[in-house]
């Protein structure tokens, strides 16, 4: 069995929206970990979290000098904060949600 671990105790994340389109950067802690933060925190894994919002797309940027990923995700805020009835579309919601996504633990805090 594959132990795991919640993002948010590997890396922090930055947010932002604007329109029907939401940005979270995802840093890394320890610079050693970035690889494989890269590795599992993928578009995929992003959309298959988000999937109950509808994005209609997920792109990932790697910013490896800063240990950083950027998230853009198109449609997930109901049409933007201004528009939306739903109080929890703000881009830091979703950035506390992908902070939750549990990925297997680095090699490093493995137990021998």
């Amino acid at each position: 069995m594959t132990e795991t671990v919640a993002l948010h105790r590997l890396a922090h994340g930055r947010t932002g929206d604007k329109g029907n389109r939401c940005n979270i950067s995802v840093i890394a802690y320890e610079a050693e970990d970035f690889a494989h933060l890269a590795e599992h925190v993928t578009e995929q894994a992003v959309a298959t979290l988000f999937e109950h919002r509808r994005p209609s797309a997920v792109r990932r940027y790697l910013v490896p000098s800063l240990q950083a990923m950027n998230f853009v995700i198109d449609g997930v805020l109901d049409g933007g904060v201004n528009d939306a009835l739903n109080l929890d579309t703000h881009g830091k919601a979703l950035a506390f949600l992908l902070l939750q996504l549990e990925i297997p633990l680095p090699p490093r805090l493995r137990a021998a």
